[in-house]
Formats: structure tokens, C-alpha cells, sequence
């Protein structure tokens, strides 16, 4: 039975890498990559200094395509499925064409694998169809939601209440119920703007040599995130950022 490994590799430090995820990448025979195009190249650099530290010389790398998607669609459920589902098949041709029986793939995931990723549910949907088979393993990683933390030096959660972690799009919509401490991944919307008196906690490309910071209230600092955001974003060609927005007490007005 051919085995594949989804690997989190961490949040863009070679030095988030786990003992357990640098153990799989040395018994890997292959390396599945998905090209990103060109603006994303330091993706998919990173994971192939990882595999030149830690896999053995017989090692191969197959690359496919990521197939495109509409960033900013009308039916925005109907638009990932389909992307999934495009993609989905991009893997499959792969694992069918490169992985032998008796082999062990890996997928490297940016981060950790459980949290705003899709290769797990993508793997799901491959064996679904019955025409490939293999076993898989998740092995988790640093997210940029627990790396940003740690560049802040603050916790996600104060005593004894819950936080959330939610998108942009959602954040949108409206502050969730029943929380105030929110932490929003992919927001292309730039939501924080919507709540001025919040506190924010952001961070782009956390971890890595082009990392950004801002922590302060919205009104005070959000001006400035924005334009570092779109700085940013046309120095790469893309962004990851990340933020926990927090109402009420918090450690920069002295409490806790």
C-alpha cells in the first residue's frame, strides 16, 4: 500500500519543522509540489530547502499546476468546491503517475495542515472516487496563528474566556457572538478597519525574512497596517497575514 504524509512544516522559519515532520521527510521517496506561479516561488523555495536538509539522495520532486480561482467570487462556497475539486484531480494524476507501491509520498503544508488548508479534504476526495488508493498521515505543524502569538509575546486567550479564529469574509459580516477575542486569517477585505476601538495584534509573513508587525488599536495603527498591507503586497505579487483583534482589557492598556 503506497502511504502519503501531509506534512506542516511551520509557519515560514526551516526551524519550526518538528522532530516528527523531519522524520517523514527523510523516509519520503516523493515530493509532491504545487506551483503556485512565479510571485509565490518563495513557497514552494522553502519547501525545497527542507527537503534538501532532511530527505535521503534518492528523493524525487513532482510538480503539478495549482489550478486558478476567482479571488473575489459571487457563489464563494460553489467557487472553493470547484477549485478543491480541480485540484483534487492535479494530485491524483500525480500520486497515480510517480507513486509506486510500497512508496512513501509527502505533501509539505505550509503551517499546519488542520487549520485553513485543503489538502486533507482533497486527499478525502481522491480516495472517494475509489481510482487511487493509499493510506495517509497528518502531522501537524506551527501555525501563523501560534507564530504570531509568540512574535507578540501574548496569549490567544485570557482567563478563563474562549477565543475565535474566523476569516476576513466573515469578520465582515459582523463581530461573532459570544467572544471577544477573534483571531481572522485571509482577510482580503481588510475587516479590522470596521472596528476602531479594537485592539490588533497583526502580522505578515510571520516568520519568515520579509515578516511585518503592528500591534496597537485599530484607530491608531490601523491607517498604517493598511498601507503596509498593499506596500507589501505589490513588493511579492501576494500576502499572508494574520491578527487577533481584542475588545475590552487587554495587556497594552495595562491590564490583564
Amino acid at each position: 500500500m503506497r502511504k502519503i504524509y501531509v506534512v506542516g512544516i511551520g509557519a515560514g522559519d526551516p526551524d519550526h519543522l518538528t522532530l516528527q515532520a523531519a522524520k517523514a521527510i527523510g523516509r519520503t521517496d516523493v515530493f509532491f509540489l504545487l506551483d503556485k506561479g512565479e510571485a509565490k516561488q518563495s513557497l514552494v523555495d522553502l519547501r525545497e530547502r527542507l527537503i534538501r536538509a532532511y530527505s535521503q539522495p534518492r528523493r524525487r520532486i513532482v510538480e503539478g499546476r495549482d489550478p486558478d480561482r476567482d479571488r473575489t467570487p459571487a457563489d464563494y462556497t460553489g467557487t472553493i468546491a470547484d477549485w478543491r475539486h480541480r485540484r483534487s484531480l492535479v494530485v491524483e494524476e500525480l500520486i497515480t503517475e510517480h507513486l509506486k507501491d510500497d512508496e512513501i509520498g509527502s505533501i509539505l503544508v505550509w503551517g499546519d495542515p488542520s487549520l485553513y488548508d485543503s489538502t486533507i479534504a482533497i486527499l478525502e476526495e481522491i480516495l472517494g472516487r475509489g481510482a487511487t488508493t493509499f493510506e495517509y498521515e497528518v502531522i501537524p505543524g506551527i501555525s501563523s496563528v501560534s507564530a504570531l502569538a509568540a512574535k507578540h509575546r501574548i496569549g490567544l486567550n485570557r482567563v478563563g474566556q474562549p477565543f475565535q479564529v474566523t476569516t476576513g469574509r466573515r469578520l465582515a459580516e459582523g463581530w461573532p457572538d459570544g467572544v471577544d477575542d477573534v483571531v481572522v486569517m485571509l482577510d482580503a477585505q481588510q475587516a479590522f478597519t470596521r472596528y476602531p476601538e479594537a485592539e490588533i495584534y497583526w502580522g505578515a509573513y510571520v516568520s519568515t525574512e520579509d515578516e511585518l508587525l503592528g500591534a496597537g488599536t485599530v484607530a491608531e495603527v490601523g491607517d498604517e497596517i493598511v498601507e503596509r498591507r498593499t506596500a507589501a503586497r505589490e513588493q511579492h505579487g501576494w500576502i499572508m497575514d494574520t491578527y487577533l483583534l481584542r475588545r475590552g482589557q487587554s495587556r497594552l492598556n495595562g491590564s490583564e
